[in-house]
């Protein structure tokens, strides 16, 4: 697998006032140029810088921001120098910090961030609208590749702003936009009066007195609405802008972060590119050295898996005492260097390091009865010691605990591939001192030569092989341990059950059967990169089949509890089981089932989203028992109980045709079937939103999660309607606030369903298993 590379490379941010207190150097024809070395020199991957000076701010406002009390005839001036520039928008060169091709290597160009996309006036976003696209012209003029954006600041505005921000998407096709986002947004501590000015004068014709509106006023300020507004104008963006693949995110970390890190997870599933974070943000230890608080220690090892680019502001003006500038991007290394992700990566055996090149990363399932295996395919499954070490446990285990101790047990290794169970097999049979014999069944004409090779030079009389397909082929002896390695991703997907019914043929009536059994699991994730893979063919097939995915930039929206309906089950939660041998087989004359109904399977989950979130797919997991205790797993949180670092097996992923939105405090409820004809199995899914609406004896309604309608004893305070921004775990801080403690309320349960999807692969039209 490919090598780690460094995961977080390093900016250096650089003000106006830094260019223009550069220093000359006859070496250096301008004097970004001379920064731009000097940061390369200081360790620098890339220098940030803005694009545009004072100058262009004063000649803009002059043009088109009416100054109060301004008169009839200054107006009209203004507003023919605006109305020039609105018919061939340019710059003047004192406008602009670059003029140069080569001062833009290297660089992130920064937005001018007095350009109000989301402002209160009209015609304030008209001309901030040419404001903008005449900076990514100019951008795009001297080839530099990001430019990242204003924040929005206006929630009832943010449509404007994506929409400004998708036609600059259309109109520069080869710039990566990066939109500026505090991780929340402390002002809601502080909600601005309604009457408040806007940001800047509007042009003339519109009310001196329109309201500003930041974030919507709040009768109670919410903890997870804090989070949730920066968050949910994202959404918003990005689903204007279609999920464009050259829309990003620059995280600003000033705010000091919460201290529970729950309902920042929604931030993993999205594209952060930047992460911007001021020397501000740092605190000094005991030491005087700068270091992060703990919140932001945890957030940014966690975000370094995903290889952004750590933007660092005002490192260079001494606000710690030890260290000096260089002591900030020590520490970001070494955040580097702690992060468990990171050092999951380079630690040789474990999945995230097996797994390098295809995290997120969509692969279609094995078809194993319609192909036969490549044997680099083979061989990448032999690479997991962990699989085959449970597997050579499992069969010694049953073979020390067989009660005959006089007659030779026999194994059958059903489907032996290039034979590494029938290695594990003799292994196993001479750590138990039992006699016993093996019998290999393989149908893949290629791998069968591989068995022949090699029972030649190393098994000869110890195994007999059999060729041909486990479901029709006759062996000379019934087996008493049957054992097989057909589980997919989901368990069953890759036909394990079906393969297994016909090889039952030839197990005896007490035999063992390894696997004895295997369950499927399901969690609703969000993920816009998987999103965009699913639908990148623009074929509908494409969002209607499941994929093999190693998970890296996902979020798992379910939480554990039951809500407020108190119905819903943990965070991954089982979908149906199967068992070997079957003990209520109807079979025919031949010991083969005569139908296939037997293994249609269907399952109806109930999920909690504590936190607001976009539903994009369902994450399949499975669990097996092998032999009584001795399993395997990929279920996230039993796998380093039951198989750590097991690497044959990642995810399945069931993607939606389109995002659905969940605020938080609601419930998901998730249909999902198995079914099957003569020819294929297939898998059909579908997913229902809703709101319970709580109505207590005071009259009031409290909104949360569906459930049962029956009475429901509550414990948080009567406070009126709860947002569906709420979060969960937070409304004991929110009761806090309100200095409240009133005794429980007694009140019923209303359902209030907010949305759905379509079923998706209906009778497998676009994603089967054939049989």
């Amino acid at each position: 697998m490919a090598s780690w590379d460094p995961s977080a490379a390093i900016s250096t941010y650089l003000t106006l006032e830094d260019i223009s207190n550069a220093p000359r150097d006859s070496k250096y024809a301008t004097p970004v140029l001379k920064l731009t070395a000097d940061a390369q020199d200081k360790g620098y991957d890339i220098v940030c810088l803005p694009i545009t000076t004072d100058k262009w701010k004063q000649r803009w406002t002059d043009m088109c921001v009416l100054p109060p009390g301004s008169d009839g005839e200054r107006h009209g001036e203004a507003e023919q120098r605006a109305e020039a520039w609105r018919s061939r928008p340019g710059f003047m060169r004192d406008e602009v910090t670059i003029t140069r091709v080569d001062e833009g290597e290297g660089v992130t160009a920064m937005i001018s961030d007095w350009l109000e996309l989301d402002a209160v006036d009209d015609w304030v976003r008209h001309d901030t609208e040419i404001a903008l696209q005449q900076e990514l012209s100019y951008i795009s003029y001297l080839n530099i590749q990001t430019a990242i954006l204003p924040p929005p600041q206006n929630r009832n505005h943010v449509a404007s702003y994506a929409r400004i921000v998708n036609s600059c998407l259309k109109n520069t096709p080869y710039i990566h936009l990066s939109i500026r986002l505090p991780i929340y947004n402390p002002s809601i501590f502080h909600p601005s009066p309604s009457n408040a000015a806007p940001r800047t004068p509007p042009r003339a014709g519109t009310s001196p007195h329109a309201p500003r509106l930041m974030i919507p006023d709040r009768d109670v300020p919410a903890p997870e609405a804090e989070v949730n507004a920066t968050w949910e104008m994202w959404d918003v963006i990005r689903s204007m802008c279609d999920y464009n693949p050259r829309l990003t995110l620059t995280l600003d970390l000033s705010p000091a972060l919460p201290t529970k890190l729950g309902v920042l997870s929604k931030w993993t599933a999205e594209s952060v590119r930047y992460i911007f974070l001021p020397s501000s943000t740092f605190i000094a230890n005991t030491k005087g050295y700068p270091v992060l608080p703990k919140p932001t220690q945890n957030f940014l090892r966690d975000s370094m898996i995903h290889r952004p680019t750590i933007i660092l502001a005002e490192a260079h003006l001494g606000n710690h005492t030890r260290g000096g500038e260089a002591a900030y991007s020590q520490y970001i290394k070494h955040m580097e260097r702690s992060s468990s992700a990171v050092q999951a990566a380079h630690r040789v055996g474990a999945v995230e390091n097996f797994a390098m090149g295809y995290q997120d990363y969509l692969q279609a399932p094995l078809q194993p009865l319609m192909d036969n295996l490549q044997s680099v395919t083979y061989q990448t499954f032999e690479q997991d010691p962990v699989k085959y070490r449970h597997y050579e446990e499992a069969i010694y285990r049953a073979l020390v605990e067989w009660p005959s101790q006089e007659e030779e047990i026999v194994l059958c290794v059903a489907g032996a591939g290039r034979g590494p169970l029938v290695a594990r097999s003799l292994a196993a049979i001479q750590r138990s001192g039992r006699s016993a014999c093996v019998y290999a069944v393989e149908k893949n004409p290629n791998a069968f030569v591989t068995l022949q090779n090699r029972h030649g030079l190393e098994w000869d009389s110890k195994v007999k092989l059999l060729f041909g397909d486990m479901r029709s082929i006759e062996v000379p002896e019934k087996a008493d341990i049957l054992i097989s390695e057909l589980l997919g991703s989901f368990g069953d997907n890759e036909l394990s059950p079906e393969c297994l019914d016909g090889a039952m043929r030839f197990l005896k009536s007490n035999g063992i059967s390894i696997p004895s059994s295997y369950t499927a699991h399901l969690a609703p994730l969000s993920s816009s990169k998987l999103y965009n893979e699913a639908r990148t063919t623009k074929d509908e097939k494409s969002v209607e089949t499941p994929y093999v995915v190693m998970f890296q930039a996902v979020n798992i929206l379910s939480g554990d509890g039951g809500g407020i309906s108190g119905s819903c089950g943990p965070q991954v939660q089982e979908c149906w089981e199967f068992e070997h041998p079957r003990r209520d087989p109807v079979l025919d004359n031949r010991g083969l089932p005569l139908t296939n109904s037997h293994n249609a399977r269907s399952a109806k989950l109930n999920f909690h989203i504590p936190h607001a979130g976009v539903l994009h797919g369902l994450a399949g997991y499975f669990e097996a028992v092998l032999y009584d205790n001795i399993g395997l797993s990929i279920h996230p949180h039993h796998k380093d109980h039951v198989s750590k670092d097991m690497l044959s097996w990642f995810p399945l992923f069931f993607p939606f045709r389109e995002p659905l939105y969940l605020p938080s405090n609601s419930e998901l409820q998730v249909s999902i079937w198995r079914l099957t004809n003569e020819r294929q199995v297939w898998y059909e899914w579908h997913a229902e939103s809703f709101l319970v609406t709580l109505n207590t004896s005071h009259g009031d309604a409290i909104s949360g999660s569906p459930g049962n309608s029956a009475a429901f004893n509550s414990t948080s305070p009567s406070v009126g309607n709860y947002s569906p921004l709420v979060d969960a775990f937070d409304s004991a801080v929110l009761d806090q606030r309100q200095g409240a403690k009133t005794p429980p309320v007694l009140g019923t349960v209303s359902i209030v369903k907010i949305g759905q999807t379509s079923l998706h692969n209906p009778g497998g039209r676009s994603s089967w298993i054939g049989l």
